[in-house]
């Protein structure tokens, strides 16, 4: 028998032309034509084309019936092999068959759902459109934010809000909906030589594909005035679109000259309902078999105290879902866990209530809960220069007239801190505050702006004509129509009294400063009578 050669070269000749096929999916080791099955000597090529040299009838016949995989015939060093390159199996010496998908997008995609699992609860639900985004006017249906994305006009913009309002989920979505390429930075992590690198190659990226680059700056306020200073070319001239966020005031922390080529969107913070949406989905999408304690009003409970927070509310719903696993766990037992966990992980951010509660401890001349206060919020970290900026405030709106010297103090210990910096700066803070805590206290001035302010928002006050005798008149032109014509100069009468008007005429007579310092409310809980007869003794 002839037999016929294997066109994939490796050597050995098939016994049927009809078992070629099977002895190449078999990988050339089945229907190999021995020297035993020869009934002829092979039959010389044809001097018209090239010998192949082959090693099939080189080896006895019980060496041939022994091996189970063939010789191959040894190849020239420069002609590469081409066994195996058209077969999409190859079979291991155990024989188990390796797939080649098993490196493919199929493998892929099966670690990335793994790694998906692995991220904290908060990860994982982070909205993938903008219809998802709760709790955030600026890019629902009718949102500013939302209108200039659907008409592909996003301009460079500060996002100002809490912790967990989705300042890092909106931006992604917006270079998502956009088809921007996105590059997200760290203040605290991305140098300013990196921030270079990353314009350039945006500028590449848009000479290439004409795609534009968003670039996400979490924690902005983090880098210094001067570092801001790179933003400023790149963003006025479109090389770059800039998504700036930050926690703190953007009027305080970020620079002017970047701010006026920016929008500024402040965020809110999310509402109890638009929380409870938020894990009410989380429930339903992560823990469908979730136990019965993890209710509706147990929903409720925990929206009562993140603060606003989404990522805190389900850093705390994924908790209490590994609490509510413990044998004998109550609703009672689950809500005083995660209540003594909330106090400590939001001992940081009690921002605003925390100021709020120093405030109202010096308006009510507390000074130990002042002090309390105070040293609350120096502790948790919090900035001294914005518990200074506070008690400027408080020297005119709380003490005011009663104690003019309180404004200057208040100034002085804004720069003392400035100057000195921490720890040291705390004695400053306290010396300033338990003086206000004890000074007398006095709204007048803050009560008449109030209702000044309030009268110019009746129709037509805010446009009345100013007195002619009050008008400035720098030219001969004004004089001559009358400006400043029969004003009577207060110093250089009696006393200074003189007759004159000074509010426009329509408003004549209308008084907005009252006389007492202090309101005059009587507090129920207190007994009056009780205190007078106490002091007539």
């Amino acid at each position: 028998m002839a037999g016929i050669e294997c066109p994939m070269l490796c050597g050995n000749k098939v016994t049927k032309d009809s078992l070629m096929s099977d002895h190449i999916d078999s990988g050339c080791t089945k229907h190999i034509l021995t020297q035993e099955s020869c009934e002829s000597p092979p039959v010389k090529p044809s001097p018209f084309f090239t010998n192949r040299t082959s090693t099939s009838f080189s080896k006895p016949a019980d060496a041939a019936q022994t091996t189970s995989t063939p010789t191959r015939s040894k190849k020239p060093p420069n002609q590469p092999s081409q066994i195996g390159s058209k077969r999409p199996l190859e079979t291991p010496q155990n024989g188990d068959t390796v797939h080649q998908d098993d490196q493919g997008p199929a493998s892929k995609r099966r670690r990335l759902k793994e790694l998906h699992k692995s991220a904290p609860l908060a990860e994982r639900m982070r909205p993938r459109t903008l219809d998802h985004v709760c709790g955030q006017e600026l890019v629902g249906p009718e949102g500013i934010l939302r209108g200039l994305i659907a008409e592909n006009r996003v301009p460079s913009m500060i996002l100002w809000g809490g912790p967990g309002t989705g300042k890092t989920t909106i931006a992604r979505l917006i270079a998502h909906t956009a088809g921007c390429r996105l590059v997200e930075i760290n203040a605290t992590s991305t140098g300013v030589q990196e921030v270079k690198k990353l314009f350039v190659e945006a500028q590449s990226d848009r000479e290439l594909t004409g795609r534009k680059t968003i670039v996400f700056c979490d924690e902005i306020h983090r880098y210094s005035k001067s570092q801001q200073d790179i933003f400023l070319g790149p963003v006025e001239s479109g090389q770059i679109t800039l998504i700036g966020a930050t926690t703190e005031n953007p009027s305080f922390k970020v620079i002017n000259a970047l701010m006026s080529r920016c929008r500024t969107f402040t965020l809110s913070k999310l509402n109890e309902e638009a929380i409870v949406t938020i894990m009410q989905r989380a429930v339903d999408t992560e823990y469908p078999d979730h136990p019965p304690l993890i209710d509706k009003e147990f929903l409720e409970f925990l929206s009562a105290f993140s603060d606003g927070d989404a990522r805190t509310a389900l850093n705390i719903l994924e908790l209490a879902f590994d609490l509510s696993k413990r044998p004998a766990i109550t609703a009672e037992i689950l809500k005083k866990s995660l209540t003594q966990t909330l106090v400590y992980d939001r001992n940081g951010d009690q921002h605003y209530d925390s100021i709020s509660a120093f405030h109202k401890s010096i308006r009510g001349s507390d000074p130990d809960a002042t002090l309390y206060y105070l040293a609350r919020m120096l502790q948790s970290g919090e900035d001294p220069l914005y518990v200074a900026r506070r008690l400027i405030v408080i020297s005119s709106e709380d003490i005011g007239l009663a104690d003019n010297t309180m404004l200057p103090l208040a100034i002085s210990t804004y720069t003392a801190c400035e100057k000195i910096g921490m720890p040291e700066a705390r004695i400053c803070l306290a010396h300033c505050s338990v003086a206000f805590a004890l000074a007398p206290k006095s709204t007048r001035a803050y009560r008449g702006m109030a209702k000044a302010m309030e009268a110019l928002k009746e129709p037509g006050k805010a446009g009345l004509p100013i007195p002619s005798h009050l008008r400035n008149a720098p030219t001969r032109l004004m004089k001559e129509i009358g400006y400043g014509a029969e004003y009577k100069y207060n110093p250089d009468y009696l006393e200074g009294r003189v007759v004159q008007e000074y509010l426009p005429e329509k408003m004549k007579g209308e008084t907005f400063l009252e006389d007492r310092h202090l309101g005059a409310q009587l507090d129920p809980d207190i007994n009056y009578e009780a205190e007078e007869t106490k002091d007539e003794i």
